[in-house]
């Protein structure tokens, strides 16, 4: 098997950490080697967060250099454009339908792009998933990563009980439930 090179962004408090980790134990599980990297940025104060995770045979290092992500799963759409760049050609993105307005924007030093998607659409293959409107539904907002998760599993390959199991082990014990109902719906929207 060739590696597969996966990179996940977003906004800090989204659960891009948490996210790569159920990706990297899932491949592991599956007898792969794993290599994980991850940049915070000012996470806290809902700045970029950046990971890389890359599984296969025999995986020398862990980042994903710009042109090769096999998928990019991102959980805000500006989050979407600004890494765009590392996909590959006939790469695949995740983006979760979403905005969250950057400092620069809040205090009127910017602009926040108009259609993100529409342009992202023109040079990439991507799969929008409605992440933070589902779990809003659920009624947890903080599970919008593994709604995104799910969507993006089937393009990762492995069974969707490994996912389940890996997820279960993952997540904290009490939001379980909720989180595999997140990710089941995200899976199954695709």
């Amino acid at each position: 098997m060739k590696t597969v090179n996966v990179m996940v962004v977003g906004v800090g408090g989204q659960g891009t950490l948490l996210t790569s980790r159920i990706i990297g134990k899932t491949a592991l599980n599956n007898g792969f080697d794993v290599k994980m990297s991850e940049v915070h940025g000012m996470a806290q104060r809902g700045g970029s967060v950046v990971t890389f995770v890359r599984f296969g045979e025999k995986v020398n290092e862990p980042v994903v250099e710009e042109g090769v992500a096999d998928v990019l799963i991102a959980f805000e759409k500006l989050e979407a454009m600004r890494y765009s760049h590392f996909l590959k050609k006939d790469g695949i993105l995740i983006v979760n339908d979403a905005r969250i307005d950057p400092m620069t924007v809040v205090i009127g030093a910017s602009v926040y792009p108009e259609n993100i998607l529409e342009d992202l659409e023109k040079e990439h293959k991507i799969v929008v998933v409605e992440g933070a409107k589902i779990a809003q539904e659920l009624g947890n907002p903080k599970v919008l990563n593994s709604v995104v998760l799910g969507a993006a599993a089937k393009y990762l390959g492995f069974e969707k009980d490994n996912w389940i199991e890996t997820l279960r082990k993952t997540v904290p014990q009490k939001t379980v439930e909720i989180n595999e109902k997140a990710f089941l719906c995200g899976y199954g929207k695709i």
